[in-house]
C-alpha cells in the first residue's frame, strides 16, 4: 500500500493457495464478502447552464459565477483525518456548463507566505499547491478522470482506476487560467466534453470530487470526505453532480500531425532525416476511442539508463514513447504487456564464418504503425484492442574468399554479399474484456498474440483475472490463471501460471498471504517480460500504519514479510527469506526509513549457471540493510541520501561483501529554476558468478565490482509554456576477476580448477563499461495541445577490459571514443474536429 501523489492507492496483490479456499475457510470468506456497507451521505452539486460562456482568464467577473451554487466546507484526509479546513484557507468552487463543455471556478483562500509554487512541465507536481477536479460520468466509483491546476498555471491530468492508481501518461487538451490574489489564488477551467467519456442520458448523475493540496504543510482535503482507513477505491467517496440536461456526447475526433527533422554526426559521418506523420484519436462510440499512430516518430524519446548486466536476466527499461505510455491501463492487466518488445532489437544475430562480416546491424526494428481501441460501457465493461506492426528487416553479410586463379596461378580475393532476415514482418496484438462490478471489483480476460512471418516463432498468452473486494471494503481476494502457447520450428510448448490469495485491506493493521506458481514452460517474453519461470512460492506480509499524526510524526508505516520458495518441477526447495521495513515523515516534512532482509540458510540458484534447471549455485546466509533520508523539498536546499551494507557467508569460507551509498542534493533557486544532482556508489567484494562454459564444465569466477552513476537533471521554466530541460547521466561499471577460475560442482559449490584461468579461457573477462548521455531541450507550447521541441543529444559509449582504471582514467578514455551528436526539431499541432466544424459554421453565417 502506498500514497502516490494525490490519493492513497491500495495495491491489492492479495494471495492464498487454492487449498486454503476449500472447506471451512470458504464459509468464512462468504461471510466476510457479504458484510453490509455503511452508507455515507454524499454531497450533491447542482450545476447551472451558462447562456454565455465564461472567459477562461482567471478573473471571476462573468455573470454565470455570480449566482452559481458554491461547493465549500472541505474536509482534510491527510495528515489529520476529518479536520475541516480553516476559514482563512477555505475553498469555494462553482460550476457551469454549456453545449461544448463544463466550466469550473475556484477561489482558493490562503495566507500568501504559505503558498507554494514552482513552474514545471506538464504532469509534474513539483513543489506546488494544487487544485483538482475529478469527474466520473458513469458514477461507478472505478473510472475517474482527474484534472489538476497549479498556482503557476501548469496543468496535470490522469485517469484513475483502483487496480492501477493514477495514470499520468494519459493526456487531454483543456483550458485553464490562474490569478494570484492577496488572500489566495483563483483557478478557472474549461473541460471540453471530448475529454470525458459518457453516454447520452436524461438527468444524469455524475460522480464529482474537488481536491486541494497545501504543499507547505502537506495537507490534503476534499469537498466530499474521504476515509483513507479503508483500502477502498477513492472513487467511492465522490460526490454527486446533477443538473446536466440536453447534452449530446460530441464527435471525439482529434488530429496530431507532426513534422520532425534530425541531423546526426558520428565517426565522421553526417546523417539527416526528415519525417512527417499523424496521430489520430477518434471516438468510435460514446465510450470507445481509437488511437492510431501513422508513421510514428520517436526520435526525441528519452535515453535508457543502461547498466552493466552480469546476471542471467535481461535489464528492464521504462517506456519513453508517448503512444505506449498513454491510455494503456487496460492492456497492462495481468502484467502481460511490456511495450518495449515492440520495436526492440532484432530477434536473431546471424551465424557468420570467420571470413564474413555484417555491414551494419540495426539496434532497433522500425515500427510501421500502431492502433489502440479502448473504453468502458455504462455497465462497466471495459473493452481493449491493441495492434502494432513492425518492419521486416534484413542485414547484408560481406564474404571474402581467397582462391587460386587457375590461369595465373595466383591468389585472388573474391568478394560476395548475401542477405539474411534478422526480424520478419511481425504483428503484435492484445485483446481485453474487463467487467467491473460492486463499485470495487472486476473480472478480466486478456489475450496477447505475436505472429511473425516465415520460420520464426509465434506466441499466444491468455489470462483470467479476478479482483474481488467485499462490500465493506475490508477484505479482498485476487485470483489469476494464465496460459502461454509458443509455436516455433521445434514444435509447440504450452505453459501455465497462477496467482491466488486473500488479505485485509483496511485499518491500521493489515495482512496478506500469497501463492505464486509457474511451470517451466510458461513464457510470456514475446510481448511481456518474465525473468524466470518454474516456481512455486509462498509469501506473507503484515503491516501497521497510522492515520492520525502524533506529536512528532505525520505518518508511520511498519511492515514485515516472509517468502518460502520452490521450483515447481520438480518440487524442490530453493530458499527462504524474511524482511522488515519502516518509514515515517516528521511534522517538518522530513522523511526517513530503513529496511532489512535475511536470506535464511542455504539458497539454491538455478539460474546463475545458465544451464536450464540441471545445475544450481549454492549460497548461504545473505543479509542486507539499508537506511535512507529525504529532507523537506520545500526549501532552497534539500537532500536525498541512503547507505546500506550486505554480507554473505558460505560454509566453504567464501565471504561476499557489498556496501553502497547515494547522495542527491536538490537546489530550488527560485520558482523557475530547479537543479537536482545525484551520485551513487556501489562496491562488491569477493562476489562470485558465471563466466563461461568450457569442456562441458560451468566456469565461475571470483570478482570485485564497482558501479558509479552520476546524474544531473535541471529545468528552467520561463513560464507555463516555455522551458529548458537538462538530463545528464554518466555510468561506469567495472569488474575485475581473480586469475584463478572455478568449476561449478553438482553440489552447487565451487572448486578451483588450475586448468582454467583468465588466460586459458581465450578471452579476458574483466570489464570496463562506460556510458555518457546528455539531453538539452527547449520546449514551447504555443497553443493548447501543440508543441515545438528542439533537442540536442550527446552520447558516448566505451567497452574494454581496463577494469583497473579509476574513474577519471575511465572518463578520459571515454572521451577518446567517437561521440554521437544529434540535433532534432519536432513540431506537433493539435486539431479538434469540433473546433473546425464550429469555425466553418460561423464563416457560413457570415457569408
Amino acid at each position: 500500500m502506498k500514497l502516490k501523489l494525490v490519493y492513497t492507492k491500495v495495491k491489492r496483490k492479495l494471495t492464498l493457495t487454492i487449498s486454503l479456499m476449500k472447506h471451512p475457510l470458504l464459509l468464512l470468506l462468504i461471510l466476510l464478502f457479504n458484510v453490509p456497507t455503511t452508507a455515507q451521505a454524499k454531497k450533491k452539486y447542482t450545476i447551472t447552464r451558462a447562456s454565455i460562456a465564461p472567459k477562461i482568464d482567471g478573473i471571476l467577473s462573468d455573470n454565470i459565477w455570480q449566482n452559481a451554487q458554491i461547493a465549500s466546507d472541505f474536509i482534510q484526509f491527510k495528515p489529520t483525518l476529518g479536520k475541516p479546513d480553516p476559514e482563512n484557507k477555505r475553498t469555494e468552487v462553482k460550476m457551469a456548463y454549456d453545449n461544448t463543455g463544463i466550466y469550473i471556478s475556484a477561489y482558493l483562500y490562503d495566507v500568501p507566505e504559505d503558498m507554494m509554487r514552482q513552474f514545471n512541465q506538464r504532469d509534474n507536481f513539483g513543489q506546488n499547491d494544487f487544485f483538482g477536479v475529478v469527474f466520473n460520468p458513469n458514477n461507478d466509483a472505478q473510472n475517474n478522470t482527474e484534472f489538476f491546476v497549479f498556482p503557476t498555471g501548469n496543468q496535470a491530468d490522469a485517469v484513475e482506476r483502483p487496480n492501477i492508481g493514477e495514470d499520468f501518461g494519459w493526456n487531454a487538451v483543456w483550458e485553464s487560467a490562474v490569478s494570484v490574489m492577496p488572500n489566495g489564488w483563483i483557478v478557472e477551467i474549461k473541460i471540453p466534453y471530448r475529454c470525458l467519456r459518457f453516454t447520452k442520458q436524461e438527468n444524469p448523475t455524475w460522480g464529482i470530487q474537488f481536491h486541494r493540496h497545501f504543499k507547505k504543510t502537506s495537507e490534503q482535503s476534499t469537498w466530499n470526505p474521504i476515509d483513507i482507513t479503508t483500502g477502498s477505491s477513492i472513487g467511492l467517496y465522490n460526490g454527486e453532480l446533477v443538473g446536466i440536461q440536453n447534452i449530446d456526447p460530441p464527435t471525439r475526433l482529434s488530429f496530431y500531425p507532426y513534422a520532425s527533422s534530425l541531423v546526426s554526426q558520428f565517426d565522421g559521418k553526417t546523417d539527416t532525416d526528415f519525417a512527417v506523420g499523424l496521430d489520430v484519436k477518434y471516438g468510435i462510440t460514446e465510450n470507445i476511442t481509437l488511437d492510431a499512430t501513422l508513421i510514428p516518430d520517436f526520435s526525441q524519446a528519452g535515453f535508457d539508463n543502461v547498466q552493466l548486466n552480469l546476471g542471467p536476466f535481461e535489464q528492464q527499461f521504462s517506456e519513453q514513447r508517448q503512444f505506449f505510455t498513454e491510455g494503456v491501463d487496460l492492456f497492462n492487466k495481468g502484467d502481460l504487456f511490456y511495450s518495449r518488445r515492440i520495436g526492440r532489437n532484432p530477434s536473431v544475430y546471424p551465424d557468420i564464418d570467420e571470413n564474413e562480416d555484417i555491414a551494419e546491424y540495426p539496434e532497433k526494428i522500425q515500427l510501421l504503425n500502431a492502433v489502440k481501441v479502448s473504453g468502458r460501457t455504462k455497465k462497466g465493461l471495459g473493452i481493449g484492442f491493441f495492434n502494432a506492426i513492425t518492419k521486416k528487416t534484413s542485414v547484408t553479410i560481406n564474404t571474402s574468399e581467397t582462391k587460386i586463379n587457375p590461369q595465373s596461378n595466383l591468389e585472388e580475393t573474391i568478394q560476395s554479399k548475401r542477405k539474411q532476415v534478422i526480424e520478419p514482418l511481425a504483428n503484435y496484438n492484445i485483446m481485453v474484456l474487463d467487467q467491473q462490478f460492486n463499485k470495487n471489483s472486476s473480472a478480466t480476460i486478456i489475450n496477447t498474440n505475436v505472429t511473425r512471418n516465415g520460420d520464426f516463432r509465434d506466441a499466444n498468452v491468455t489470462a483470467l483475472l479476478l479482483d474481488l473486494i467485499n462490500k465493506s471494503n475490508t477484505y479482498g481476494v485476487v485470483g489469476e490463471a494464465k496460459m502461454s502457447l509458443l509455436n516455433d520450428v521445434d514444435g509447440n510448448k504450452k505453459g501455465y501460471s497462477s496467482y491466488l490469495g486473500f488479505g485485509k485491506t483496511s485499518g491500521e493493521y493489515r495482512f496478506n498471504v500469497s501463492h505464486n506458481y509457474a511451470d517451466k514452460d510458461f513464457d510470456i517474453n514475446d510481448l511481456g517480460i518474465l525473468n524466470r519461470n518454474n516456481y512455486s512460492n509462498f509469501s506473507a506480509n503484515a503491516s501497521y500504519r497510522i492515520f492520525e499524526p502524533t506529536e512528532t510524526l505525520n505518518n508511520l508505516y511498519i511492515g514485515v514479510s516472509g517468502n518460502y520458495n520452490n521450483l515447481s518441477a520438480p518440487l524442490t526447495y530453493t530458499g527462504a527469506n524474511v524482511g522488515a521495513e519502516f518509514n515515517a515523515t516528521t511534522k517538518t516534512l522530513h522523511s526517513f526509513g530503513m529496511n532489512f532482509n535475511w536470506n535464511i540458510g542455504k539458497q539454491y540458484d538455478f539460474f546463475e549457471p545458465r544451464n536450464g534447471f540441471d545445475s544450481f549455485f549454492l549460497t548461504e546466509n545473505y543479509a542486507q540493510s539499508n537506511f535512507w533520508i529525504s529532507s523537506n523539498y520545500n526549501t532552497f536546499f534539500s537532500i536525498d541520501a541512503s547507505a546500506g551494507y550486505a554480507k554473505q557467508f558460505n560454509a566453504d569460507r567464501y565471504g561476499f561483501n557489498n556496501y553502497w551509498f547515494s547522495v542527491g542534493p536538490r537546489f530550488k533557486f527560485n520558482d523557475k529554476f530547479l537543479l537536482v544532482l545525484d551520485f551513487e556508489f556501489d562496491d562488491y567484494t569477493n562476489d562470485r558468478g558465471y563466466v563461461t562454459k568450457a569442456d562441458g564444465n560451468i566456469i565461475f569466477g571470483q570478482r570485485d565490482r564497482v558501479d558509479i552513476e552520476t546524474t544531473i537533471s535541471g529545468n528552467y521554466n520561463f513560464n507555463s509554456f516555455n522551458a529548458i530541460t537538462l538530463s545528464f547521466r554518466n555510468y561506469l561499471g567495472t569488474v575485475t576477476y581473480e586469475n584463478q577460475l572455478y568449476n561449478l560442482q553438482d553440489t552447487g559449490r565451487l572448486q578451483e580448477n588450475p586448468a582454467y584461468t583468465k588466460e586459458s579461457i581465450g578471452y579476458d573477462p574483466d570489464i570496463n563499461f562506460n556510458t555518457w548521455n546528455l539531453d538539452l531541450s527547449y520546449s514551447w507550447q504555443f497553443a493548447p495541445g501543440s508543441r515545438l521541441t528542439a533537442l540536442y543529444r550527446n552520447s558516448i559509449f566505451n567497452l574494454s577490459e581496463a577494469s583497473q582504471d579509476d574513474y577519471f582514467e575511465s572518463l578520459g578514455k571515454l572521451f577518446d571514443e567517437n561521440k554521437r551528436n544529434t540535433v532534432s526539431l519536432k513540431l506537433v499541432y493539435f486539431i479538434d474536429y469540433n473546433a473546425i466544424k464550429t469555425l466553418l459554421k460561423k464563416k457560413s453565417k457570415t457569408i
